[in-house]
């Protein structure tokens, strides 16, 4: 009898698709990805198509059944960005590309609904407050802009239910993405017509709500086919980015915070109670009973990323990301009087500001590359203390700083955001953010574990980056000077950006 001990974790990430098989308990057997184009058409525009996500998927997951007997693939999890946006038509096919959750357009649409609705009422029934993050708001972008679209519009969903359609062929909308978009009551743990009809399309077009580990559906004879899978492979409801990373990273007792350095930045805590603030997300753990208020910055991987593309030397045998960390290392802290606010696409937490732009501030002729380089990566860390002040003040005493993805493998941005929290970071080995999380979905779906504990045989601790108290001592000036920055900056912001 062939023993089914395999799960694959697939991640529809910002910047890339990457995918995850691993043999359970404590084994990792392969890994693939493949870029992904993050299109910004205009200021404050993040899009991506739908129909690459797939196309990665489907090789990807080719990949990773070509060394693996698939009919030992005991389930799938896909896990992805929150909330995009994907839309269907009546026959399925994509409308236009996915609106990001880091996208700004709709800041016109979001004081619409502040007018239209009672703010604290709708932040206690949805646990989360009015902002760019949801849906209603770029619906009503949409139906403004793009008529012919939104007159077609038969499905809303996220991107890891897209690729869940493409696999089972099962319509379903993920309990998380659901409730950031603003269209779960809370207290009732259900999809509320009322809500979804504030975004100007009928209940229908939302997908009926599922569970992160709940089996939806299973792969189809024309899904086996295209992607190696065994036809019948049990998938299930799908997952948040982050909250699959925090779950990967061991962030499962009250007080434990993860550092999420993906495309955007996240930041999770885990909580055994719900405390709906404006200024955060809140989302359902995966670790029943437990909640994980969060927050996200739009731009953190990605602004390197843009950055490298500027100034980064791009001879043959160069690692731009490396490179710039070792020109920057040479900096000290505080980068020598020059600050950055990383709001290269507008802000979403904690500020939710979608007409805040990225800027350097203080530039002197005596600044380099490095300079610029070491103001950003001190940027995206101040923003993390922002959340951290902000979780303080709300009572979720964040206690525990555990850091993953790609981002966490720069050893001096680690250095920097333990300098700047002056509190410890740890980091984790061979940890593969939110694609190893989501195969451990699986492996509790498919019922081959049953502890939530269990993951940790697959992401064992790694090293703890401690802070320096000097370092620290600047840093605590520097995040004085960044949080008045945005304030000096913003009445600017919203006189040329509106």
């Amino acid at each position: 009898m062939i023993p089914r001990d395999v799960v694959i974790g697939l991640d529809i990430g910002t910047t890339s698709t990457i995918g995850l098989a691993a043999r359970m308990p404590d084994e990792v057997l392969a890994v693939s990805s493949r870029p992904v184009d993050l299109v910004s058409r205009h200021v404050g525009w993040a899009e991506e198509d739908p129909l690459q996500w797939w196309e990665n998927a489907r090789v990807i997951l080719k990949e990773l059944t070509s060394n693996i007997d698939a009919r030992r693939v005991a389930g799938i999890c896909v896990t992805g960005m929150l909330p995009a946006v994907v839309l269907l038509d009546a026959n399925e096919n994509v409308l236009r590309p996915s609106i990001q959750q880091s996208d700004g357009r709709c800041g016109r649409e979001v004081e619409e609904l502040r007018k239209e609705l009672d703010e604290d009422a709708f932040l206690q029934r949805t646990g989360n407050g009015i902002n760019q993050q949801l849906v209603a708001a770029k619906l009503r972008w949409i139906a403004r802009h793009e008529p012919d679209v939104f007159a077609r519009i038969a499905t809303v969903f996220g991107s890891y239910d897209y690729i869940n359609l493409r696999l089972c062929g099962v319509r379903a909308a993920e309990q998380n993405w659901a409730l950031e978009a603003g269209f779960t009551d809370l207290g009732r743990g259900a999809i509320a017509d009322d809500l979804v009809a504030i975004a100007g399309i009928p209940p229908h077009a939302v997908p009926p709500r599922s569970i992160s580990h709940q089996i939806i559906g299973h792969v189809s004879a024309e899904a086996a086919e295209l992607t190696g899978l065994a036809e019948g492979t049990p998938v299930m409801g799908g997952a948040a980015d982050h909250i699959v990373s925090a779950l990967g990273a061991g962030i499962i007792r009250s007080g434990d915070v993860l550092l999420k350095f993906g495309g955007a930045g996240d930041i999770v805590v885990a909580s055994d109670r719900a405390l709906p603030d404006h200024r955060l997300y809140l989302d359902y753990h995966l670790v029943p009973g437990l909640y994980a208020p969060n927050g996200c910055m739009a731009a953190s991987g990605s602004a390197l990323n843009w950055m490298t593309t500027l100034i980064a030397r791009s001879e043959p045998g160069s690692r731009p990301h490396a490179d710039m960390d070792e020109l920057a290392a040479a900096v000290p802290a505080g980068s020598d009087g020059l600050v950055c606010l990383p709001y290269f696409l507008g802000e979403k937490t904690p500020i939710h500001d979608p007409l805040a732009r990225g800027s350097f501030v203080g530039l002197s002729l005596n600044h380099g590359r490095g300079h610029l380089w070491r103001a950003l990566l001190e940027a995206v860390a101040y923003g993390f203390m922002h959340h951290i002040e902000v979780l303080n003040e709300i009572g979720y005493a964040p206690a525990r700083f555990y850091a993953s993805d790609g981002g966490s493998k720069s050893r001096l941005w680690m250095q920097i955001m333990a300098d700047v929290l002056g509190q410890p970071v740890q980091l984790l080995n061979n940890h593969h953010g939110s694609s190893l999380g989501a195969a451990f979905v699986a492996a509790v779906g498919a019922g081959i574990a049953d502890d939530w504990n269990d993951l940790s045989a697959l992401s064992p601790p790694g090293d703890r980056i401690a802070p320096s108290p000097a370092s620290h001592a600047i840093y605590r000036s520097g995040y004085d000077k960044y949080r008045a920055l945005y304030a000096q900056l913003r009445p600017w912001f919203h006189e040329h950006n509106g």
